[in-house]
């Protein structure tokens, strides 16, 4: 008989709760992210309802950032210091688990993401792959032969600084760092920025192109840092604006200025791409968490 499997989702905006496995999300069930106690508790619920109705064999949780992954850590699964009000010091394991005990493994959601589009989307066979979501935050994770990069913490891509377009005078809009990534391209950054929602923000206008010259930064930071044989870019932000990742991809020959002349921009077409499993890349990731974890148990 094939395991139930339960995995969530938490994101900065919307939280995601499925069940199922891998490749076959069988229910979904979203809702807003709001306070700690209220988002983590329904979840909790829902959880609670379909165990009831068949037993559920672990639990994954993918969660926004930054998070303690670290298993030996006295705060492990605890939201660390993040400008979402309320959520710095949550309990997120705890809060979804104190009524159920099920094995459960945790992850950030662009892991869970990456670990997705690896197994069953557009990083396959990829032995080093980054995932990059651009959102109401920017995360980033990385895939080293399949398992995610964990060290000190997490990678924090968003927030790495990076050279800034000329004459681009926007201050930024991170409370920690004001121009890091996740200040300038954000989904919050770019409201900032235009005065309006970037979906009012024609394509064509020329306010668009320090936005992609910031995020040509980043695959070209990407590139020399990592090697990678997959970069995906998902979120909110990419998924709606389709322009934006072609500028910076065209750009990114030019940043690199003929010192890595294999990276030609045919070949950033294929190396440079959106996620296969769009939406369900994060909840898939979830349910992979949750295979990892109802493994370890049985070993």
């Amino acid at each position: 008989m094939i395991e139930e499997l339960a995995g969530v989702e938490l994101g900065g905006t919307k939280t995601i709760v499925v069940r199922g496995r891998p490749g076959a999300i069988r229910d979904r069930v979203e809702f807003p992210t709001l306070s700690p106690d209220s988002t983590l508790r329904h979840a909790a619920d829902i959880i609670e309802a379909w165990h009831a109705e068949r037993a559920i064999a672990a639990l994954g949780i993918a969660s926004f950032g930054p998070v303690r992954v670290d298993e030996r850590a006295p705060d492990y699964s605890e939201i660390l210091t993040t400008p979402k009000p309320g959520w710095s010091g949550a309990r997120v394991r705890t809060l979804l688990c104190e009524r159920l005990e099920l094995p459960t493994a945790i992850d950030t959601d662009v892991n869970a993401a990456a670990l997705a589009e690896y197994a069953l989307g557009a990083a396959q066979d990829c032995a080093i792959m980054v995932y990059v979501t651009i959102g109401t935050g920017i995360g980033g994770g990385i895939l080293v032969d399949g398992k995610p990069v964990h060290g000190i913490l997490h990678p924090e891509i968003g927030h790495l600084r990076l050279r800034r377009a000329a004459g681009d005078r926007f201050a930024g809009h991170c409370p920690f760092h004001g121009d890091c990534l996740e200040g300038l391209v954000s989904g919050p950054a770019l409201a900032a920025r235009f005065g309006r929602h970037p979906a009012e923000v024609p394509s064509d206008d020329p306010a668009w192109q320090p936005v992609a010259a910031d995020l040509a930064e980043l695959v070209a930071s990407l590139i020399l840092s990592y090697s990678p044989q997959r970069i995906v870019i998902g979120g909110g932000v990419a998924q709606r604006q389709t322009h934006l990742l072609t500028a910076a991809t065209a750009a990114v020959p030019r940043l690199l200025a003929a010192y890595l002349t294999d990276v030609t921009a045919k070949q950033l077409r294929e190396l440079v791409v959106t996620p296969d499993l769009e939406d369900d890349a994060g909840p898939t990731g979830a349910l992979l968490l949750a295979r990892r974890a109802s493994e370890a148990s049985r070993a």
